[in-house]
C-alpha cells in the first residue's frame, strides 16, 4: 500500500502555467497564486527544487508577477517554456523532472483537466517509482466542472489529493523542525478568506 509520505530529500515542487493571460478566465485564480506562493517560499526555506513550466509564454504571457521566479536556480529548479500540455511530453521540462532525482512531486496551477491531467497521466504511467500529489487548493481550471472533473481522474489514475498546508506541515513533521515557525508563518499570512479559498473536493 502507498502512503505518499513527504520528506524534503524526496520531494520536488511543480507549477504548472501560472500565466498572466489565464488572470480573467480562471475559477478562483487568486487562490491558484496564492496556493504557489505557498509552494515556492516553502521551496527556499527547505531547499526543495521547485520547476515552473510556461504554457507558450509567447501567446499567453509569462508567469505572473507575484510568483518570484528569479531565484529558482538557488534550489535546482528553475523555468521551462512548453508547447506541449503534459510536462512529461517535453523534452527540457522532462529532463528537468527526471534529473532532479526526486521520487514525490507536488503539483499546483493550471488548468486540472488539460496540463495538470495529462502531466499526471504522463508522470503515473511513465515513471512508477514516482508518487505524485495534487494540492486541490491550488490547481483550477476555467470552470468548477473541469476542475473537479480533472482532479477526480487524476486521482483515479494515482495521485495523491491533497493541500497546500497539508504539504508543508507534512515536510517539518514537528514543531522541534528548525523551519517550523518560518512554515508556520507562512501559513498564517497566505490564509485565505473560505470565500476566495478553491471548493473542496467532495
Amino acid at each position: 500500500m502507498r502512503l505518499g509520505r513527504l520528506t524534503p530529500e524526496r520531494t520536488l515542487f511543480l507549477i504548472c502555467d501560472v500565466q498572466e493571460r489565464f488572470r480573467p478566465a480562471i475559477h478562483k485564480f487568486p487562490a491558484v497564486v496564492s496556493g504557489s506562493l505557498r509552494l515556492l517560499a516553502t521551496a527556499r526555506e527547505l531547499s526543495i527544487p521547485a520547476i515552473v513550466t510556461e504554457q507558450y509564454p509567447k501567446g499567453l504571457g509569462r508567469t505572473v508577477a507575484e510568483l518570484d521566479t528569479a531565484c529558482l536556480a538557488e534550489t535546482g529548479g528553475g523555468v521551462f517554456e512548453k508547447t506541449t500540455f503534459s510536462m512529461l511530453a517535453d523534452a527540457a521540462v522532462s529532463g528537468a523532472i527526471t534529473g532532479a532525482g526526486r521520487t514525490s512531486l507536488v503539483i499546483a496551477g493550471l488548468e486540472a483537466h488539460v496540463c495538470v491531467l495529462q502531466s499526471v497521466l504522463d508522470l503515473v504511467g511513465a515513471l512508477p517509482d514516482v508518487e505524485v500529489h495534487l494540492c486541490v487548493d491550488a490547481v483550477s481550471s476555467g470552470s468548477p466542472t473541469d476542475r473537479l472533473t480533472g482532479l477526480r481522474r487524476a486521482e483515479r489514475a494515482g495521485a495523491f489529493l491533497t493541500t497546500t498546508e497539508a504539504v508543508m506541515m507534512e515536510l517539518i513533521r514537528s514543531k522541534e523542525h528548525p523551519s517550523f515557525k518560518a512554515i508556520s508563518a507562512l501559513i498564517k499570512a497566505s490564509k485565505l478568506p473560505a470565500s476566495e479559498a478553491l471548493e473542496p473536493v467532495a
